[in-house]
């Protein structure tokens, strides 16, 4: 059976606007930048401006503070995590299967080898039937 949302692309549901942090900007500027945009994660890029993976405010808390490390003093790019991405015209149906395939709650969206746009739970909250959107939280929060 064909979904209502099966005929979006990630680009219909994404938020527009991601701004990368340079990877060899610090933690301290990563949380600035999280706050000034309203935001959890943040795309990290590299000198070429192409995404080389992405930082959220749990890695700075978790892997920085907690770990006894300045943020003024660790970088991006030296915290980013693997990138898990998809093209802008890839269906909702294809995104959702990557979140949960990686178990992650934000997704970078891609054209042209750039970012333009992140794809998050609030963004899912407004496009999936509530059913769907319970089955996807409880896929990306289940433990391996």
């Amino acid at each position: 059976m064909i979904s209502a949302y099966s005929r979006e692309t990630a680009r219909d549901v994404m938020s527009s606007g991601a701004e990368c942090i340079q990877a060899h900007e610090t933690l301290d500027r990563a949380a600035q930048m999280m706050r000034d945009n309203n935001v959890g994660a943040l795309p990290v890029c590299g000198p070429d401006d192409r995404v080389t993976g992405i930082i959220t405010d749990r890695d700075i808390v978790v892997k920085c503070v907690a770990a006894g490390h300045d943020p003024a003093q660790v970088t991006a790019g030296e915290l980013a995590t693997g990138l898990v991405w998809v093209p802008s015209d890839a269906t909702v149906e294809d995104a959702l299967a990557r979140m949960e395939e990686h178990q992650i709650k934000r997704l970078p969206v891609m054209d042209g080898g750039r970012v333009i746009g992140m794809i998050s739970e609030a963004d899912l909250a407004r496009h999936l039937p509530d059913d769907q959107l319970a089955e996807f939280v409880h896929r990306v929060y289940a433990l391996p």
